[in-house]
């Protein structure tokens, strides 16, 4: 279809120099680094040669800059006046990240990362760059709109991509390359589609001949789905050495085609060029998340969210504990006196966003880029552990534990901190020194070991600020070594008595506090011990819900707020996968097999007043791999829905170990499996059948709980339906539904069996990247011991009223517990600088602007209604203020009351409050 623009108007070719820089991929990120380090090299001596070579925009993003400075530190200037002059072109991101695997505020710290340190150099690119995202969550167009980018570029979601990335000719959502992208709050930006792939401009021929061929082709194609006679060619393609000798292939392509107009141009000039002549109402307008819903569904890379699980994992764990854990804490610290520590966090978010590339993330590479991510992590949760022990012992030092002296001097307080967004029950655990002697004292190792082992524990029990008795488990750790790392001296080695006491923290305020000690209490009368959760070995019953478990470990639950009864919950399916890193692909004519039909072995593991948990057993015997089928069709490099391999005779045991858990006062029942993978070519789930008839269901992704069909478009070919999820799942209908939270396990599946069951991803194992060639990955076959939690929670049909969203949250968030002594302190036993009103809110992140020192807290709406947030402080302050995800200062909002203030949430908005303090 062609507007009628391109009659009246002359064409031009916008031809813009690019290389798309996966920084790890088929090659070890080292590897890619020296590519990087030739291609910036050739590109300098090319832009200082003359004006001719007019610009390149540097892809992969701002850490682009650090890469090539890591190795040519001696050329900063030289990209210092090539950026200046607008000749590079960089950010606005620090890296191109997956969009479905990494957090909401990942996403916002990559952006504002990105514009700090374009702005070392000149200004951020204003482009929402997606060219090879995996998929584009719902929220884009507003995070775009927030960070003052009305565009987004990109190459997948809305059009069929095959195999080596070829693109289909049709059958996508926008009648045009240019479309209007609408998010769920109803913001818009202007989509750019690269219909033809970004590399439709790729080494453009000098030669006449070769050039007229050339052009005849790409011109026709950008024609196809042009909207206006701007037509866009982008000269790159995956690690492509930039082509130096353009301005000549151009000046051909102008002697060949005078009627048009070739330009060697950038993406603003483009955008531009489009916007001038452009007619919105010939635009089509995309809605929410963009999945590849209308396609065969075979090139959509789904199952990337299920490669290498382990690596999602420790990514749940990281974004966790910079953004929920450490952040709020020293926020909260910061207002104490301690300095905020933004090098820090900055330097952590950059190693941890190392990892979020789509070929990182991922898990779609070669195997020595995944050893290398795991390093990566441990480094970023090393500094991430540093900063919250550090916050919150000054926070515990702030804490008024003086009426916790009345109990004599042998009294050891502790502080529970609970960073979620929601007042919060549960069972804690946590590690305190019962004694401690140092060795500066002067007693030989053998008197200080000695001294240790017989400090007497009898005697103890654990109380609240009020004095009221907890019911605790103590577990006694005996000997322990340990040590300080003090401001002002030499290490200070020790020796101690540690213990573990586990309770009930009760009530435990948002973003707040609560104070116990562990105290000795002669004649001390144990508090009354509530009856217990366990019926025999098989049922667990407290005020919410009731268990029952079968003889082949699946469990029956009863939600008696809703009345609602869930059959055969923790059933395992396992499956072949004759697949690769990128896509699942299940042997032709298989029947899964399942637990439904396997003896369990099962018994009691715990039995307290505040949590029972069970143990579940079973021994599998499952297939050892693939046939060798697979091998012979991996060599010859078939398309994976094309592989005709079965499953192996040969057979190998499949250990599972299940613990379900259910405190007293939980909404959920909690599940930890433990898999000892000794198979290749397969993947595992554990199903949940909710039978709630319903056509659509819920799910957590970024900024959004966001709704999606069951059933798939009539275009869906693909027998799998598998989906990505971040915390939870959720399928429900006016009077029931059922949550399914999990911990770093972003694939699942909403079954079409008519029980509309919730599958849940726990393991794939495969052994090739896939795309275009053959790369072997045994890694990826993920042999070994891995261990996965979810949590189920039974609700009353709305998951945001009923609390089920906000417990699936709360199961991302570790307590925080530190030990202290008895001071006084200017904090009460029970305290949180912050309180707010609003059910439809999720509470996201609390942390500090370096530039104005002002405290930013966000939440999003995740309902499709408006809604009014109060939020009251106890902090000193001047005054709140409404921004966007820039931080950028604002006006102060209207407050009828000193230290609050009110204000009406949109539907599905993202909200930034700062404080200026």
């Amino acid at each position: 279809m062609e507007s009628s623009d391109k009659s009246i108007k002359p064409q031009t070719a916008h031809i813009i120099s690019h290389t798309h820089w996966d920084r790890e991929w088929y090659l070890p990120y080292e590897k890619h680094h020296v590519r990087l380090i030739k291609l910036v090299d050739e590109l300098l001596d090319r832009l200082d040669e003359d004006g001719e070579f007019k610009s390149f925009f540097l892809d992969g993003q701002t850490i682009i800059l650090e890469d090539y400075l890591q190795v040519r530190p001696e050329n900063q200037e030289r990209l210092q006046k090539h950026i200046t002059e607008g000749r590079l072109l960089i950010g606005p991101w620090y890296i191109l990240q997956d969009a479905f695997l990494t957090s909401g505020e990942a996403n916002v710290r990559n952006m504002q990362i990105g514009h700090q340190d374009s702005k070392r150099y000149g200004e951020p690119s204003k482009i929402g760059y997606f060219p090879d995202t995996f998929g584009l969550v719902g929220q884009t167009p507003q995070l775009m709109k927030q960070s003052g980018i009305n565009n987004a570029f990109f190459g997948r979601g809305v059009k069929p991509t095959g195999f080596n990335n070829t693109v289909s000719d049709g059958g996508y959502e926008s009648s045009f390359s240019e479309l209007i992208w609408e998010g769920p709050d109803g913001s818009k930006v202007l989509g750019i589609l690269f219909a033809n792939w970004y590399s439709n401009g790729n080494e453009v021929p000098v030669n006449e001949a070769e050039a007229k061929e050339f052009w005849e082709k790409k011109l026709a194609d950008a024609r196809k789905f042009a909207s206006t006679g701007e037509l866009l060619f982008m000269n790159g393609c995956d690690h492509q050495p930039a082509q130096l000798d353009l301005p000549a292939a151009i000046e051909t392509a102008k002697r060949l085609y005078p009627e048009m107009e070739f330009i060697h141009s950038n993406f603003p000039d483009y955008l531009k060029a489009v916007e001038d002549v452009m007619d919105h109402n010939n635009l089509s307008t995309v809605k929410g998340e963009l999945r590849s819903q209308h396609t065969d569904g075979w090139g959509t890379l789904v199952n990337t969210a299920s490669a290498r699980v382990y690596l999602k994992q420790m990514n749940q764990e990281g974004q966790v504990l910079l953004e929920k854990v450490a952040e709020p804490l020293a926020s909260f610290a910061h207002v104490l006196g301690k300095d905020y520590p933004h090098h820090l966090f900055t330097y952590a978010w950059k190693t941890l966003m190392q990892n979020h590339p789509h070929d990182s993330i991922c898990g779609c590479s070669v195997d020595e880029v995944h050893r290398e991510m795991v390093t990566r992590f441990d480094k970023s949760r090393h500094v991430a552990e540093t900063i919250v022990n550090d916050s919150k012992r000054m926070i515990a030092e702030a804490v008024d534990t003086s009426g916790f002296a009345a109990y004599g001097e042998e009294v050891l307080p502790l502080v529970v901190m609970n960073m979620s967004g929601w007042r919060r029950t549960g069972t804690v655990s946590v590690e305190i020194d019962a004694a401690r002697l140092y060795l500066r004292e002067g007693f030989s190792l053998e008197e200080t070991a000695s001294r240790m082992k017989d400090i007497d524990l009898n005697g103890r029990e654990l109380v609240d600020d009020q004095g009221n008795t907890i019911t605790c488990q103590m577990v006694d750790l005996g000997l322990q070594f340990g040590y300080d790392l003090p401001d002002d001296k030499f290490r200070q080695p020790y020796m101690c008595r540690r213990v573990r006491l586990t309770f009930e923290a009760v009530q435990v305020p948002a973003l707040g506090l609560r104070a116990y000690a562990w105290v000795r209490r002669a004649n001390a009368e144990l508090p009354i011990a509530p009856e217990s959760l366990l019926q025999g070995d098989r049922v667990l019953e407290n005020e919410a819900i009731k268990v029952v478990i079968h003889d082949n470990g699946s469990f029956t639950m009863s939600d008696k707020a809703s009345g609602m009864t869930y059959r055969d919950l923790g059933v395992y399916e396992n499956t072949g996968d004759i697949g690769n890193e990128y896509m699942y692909k299940q042997p032709e004519g298989e029947q899964a097999l399942t637990t439904k039909g396997l003896q369990a072995n099962i018994c009691v593991l715990e039995n307290t007043p505040y949590r029972a948990s069970v143990e579940i057993k079973h021994d599998w015997e499952i297939p050892a791999s693939a046939d060798d089928k697979l091998d012979e069709e991996q060599r010859a490099l078939v398309y994976y829905p094309e592989r005709k391999a079965q499953r192996s005779s040969d057979t190998v045991i499949l250990k599972l170990r299940t613990v379900i858990s259910l405190e007293r006062g939980g909404k959920g029942l909690h599940i930890e499996t433990t898999i000892d993978n000794k198979a290749k070519d397969h993947r595992i789930r554990a199903l949940f059948p909710t039978d709630l008839n319903t056509a659509t269901h819920h799910v957590d992704s970024m900024f959004e709980v966001a709704e999606r069909n069951i059933e798939p478009a009539t275009e869906w070919m693909n027998p799998s339906n598998t989906q990505h999820q971040q915390a939870f799942v959720d399928i429900s209908n006016e009077k029931a539904g059922l949550t399914v939270a999990n911990f770093g396990l972003n694939e699942y599946e909403v079954l079409r069996d008519g029980r509309n069951t919730i599958a849940i991803t726990l393991l794939r194992s495969v052994g090739e990247l896939g795309d275009w060639g053959l790369f072997p990955t045994p890694e990826a076959q993920c042999l070994g011991e891995h261990v996965v939690r979810m949590e189920l929670i039974p609700h009353t049909g709305d998951g945001i009223t009923s609390g089920a969203f906000a417990e699936a949250y709360q199961f991302q968030i570790p307590w925080v517990v530190c030990q202290t002594d008895v001071h006084e302190g200017a904090i009460a036993p029970v305290y949180t600088p912050f309180e707010w009103e609003s059910q439809e809110l999720a509470f996201s992140s609390l942390k500090m602007n370096e530039q104005t020192g002002d405290l930013l807290l966000r939440w999003y709406n995740m309902s499709q209604q408006s809604t009014d947030l109060t939020i009251r402080s106890t902090i000193p302050q001047q005054y709140f203020y409404k921004t966007s995800i820039l931080e950028e200062e604002s006006h102060p909002l209207s407050s009828e009351e000193k230290g609050s203030s009110a204000l009406q949430i949109s539907p599905c908005e993202i909200v930034t409050i700062g404080i200026r303090r």
